[in-house]
Parts: C-alpha cells; structure tokens; sequence
C-alpha cells in the first residue's frame, strides 16, 4: 500500500514538473527527460547551452515537493566553437560586469569546461563570474573554484544572516539556526520547499565574510 501512494506521489510530482519545464521561457529543449523516485528528480538529456541546463535544474527545484534534483543533462552546442574562442569571450564578459573584479579571477576552458579560479571579497563577485562564464556560448560546464576571504568575525556573520532571515518573507527563520567560523557558515533545520531551502543559503551567501556555505536543512513538504 505505501509503495503505491509513493508511486502515485512521484507520478504527480513528474507531472508538476513537466508543466513547470513547459511553463520555463528560458527552457526550450523537448529533449529533456524527467523521472522522479521518492521525491528526488533526476533529469536526462540534452539541451544546446550550458545556461539553459542551469535553468532547467532552477526551474525544477521551485517546484513544490521536490527534495533533490539529479542534473544528468549534457550540453551540445549547436555549434562547436575552440577553447580559445570561449576563453576570450568569458574574459570579455568578465571586463564589461562591473560586478566582477576580473583582475583578481582566471578562466581555463579545455573540451568547452569551464575552470574558474582567484580570489573575492564577496561571494556575488563569485556568483557574478560564474554567470560570465555560463552564458557564454559554446560553455559544457563551468566549475567554480573562486575563493571569498572573510573580513569579519562569526559573530557578525551569525548576527547578519539570522537579521536578513527574519527580514525574507519567503523563509520562516524560526526553523533555521546558523553557526559561523572562519567564514564557513553551517545552516540546520527544517523547511516546507527546495525553493525556501535555497533562500536561505542565498540569504546566507548574502552576508559579509562568508567563504563556504554548508546547507544541512532537510526538505520536508
């Protein structure tokens, strides 16, 4: 009886996902394959850039119910383009955000991956790289190896970060607690959706000082 009701439950939450992938402007491969067991999505297939696989992944965690998301997608550019060519492009992009110190930030591309290395004072620094890289054609994957020094104590990490929970309506902070070292910050506790989980850990990453964030906040619907 109970494998039935999971059965019936994955079969719904497939459903809700499809619509949502459908619903997506920024997903327009039909070649992506779902399937869902006890609430984990696993995704197949391939789409034509790196950025429309990361929106695909984005699109699927906002949905309701879903506790983790396996992204077996393979990227194939419509068109292949060198390691050289994608290297420029990124370091370009880099130069024109004004968001990302590119002096500070080194991009290696070998088979269209993406390598990022270096060293920031904030982690939208490190998020703004990456998305330099992602959108960038000919892009298979990018791994983000950039560094944030902390500036701060854990005192002032912990205290930023519970003030900006209180603050989003999206997270209920009474269910989350934060602790702080060297700029590590651990997260625990229990939320409703992936979506809230994720707002959290941005609020987290939002804070001054924080190098590495550690999301140990169970999904429970």
């Amino acid at each position: 009886m109970q494998t039935h009701i999971h059965k019936e439950s994955d079969k719904l939450l497939r459903d809700a996902v499809i619509r949502q992938l459908d619903w997506d402007p920024q997903v327009v491969s039909k070649d992506i394959s779902v399937t869902v067991s006890d609430n984990v999505v696993t995704l197949t297939g391939f789409t034509h850039s790196y950025s429309e696989k990361y929106a695909t992944e984005k699109a699927v965690k906002s949905v309701y119910g879903v506790q983790a998301v396996a992204n077996d997608i393979d990227v194939k550019p419509a068109t292949m383009r060198t390691d050289p060519e994608i290297a420029r492009d990124i370091v370009h992009a880099m130069k024109l955000d004004l968001t990302v110190p590119d002096d500070h930030i080194k991009a290696g591309v070998h088979d269209g991956y993406v390598t990022l290395e270096g060293t920031v004072d904030w982690n939208f620094q490190r998020n703004g790289a990456e998305a330099c890289a992602r959108n960038v054609h000919g892009v298979r994957g990018v791994l983000n190896h950039i560094a944030v020094h902390p500036k701060i104590s854990a005192v002032e990490v912990t205290h930023s970060i519970e003030e900006a929970l209180r603050r989003s309506a999206e997270v209920d902070a009474r269910r989350i607690t934060v602790t702080a070292q060297d700029g590590e910050v651990q997260l625990y506790g229990r939320v409703r959706s992936w979506f809230e989980r994720e707002e959290a850990e941005r609020a987290a990453w939002a804070a001054p000082g924080v190098s590495e964030v550690i999301d140990h906040i169970a999904v429970v619907p």
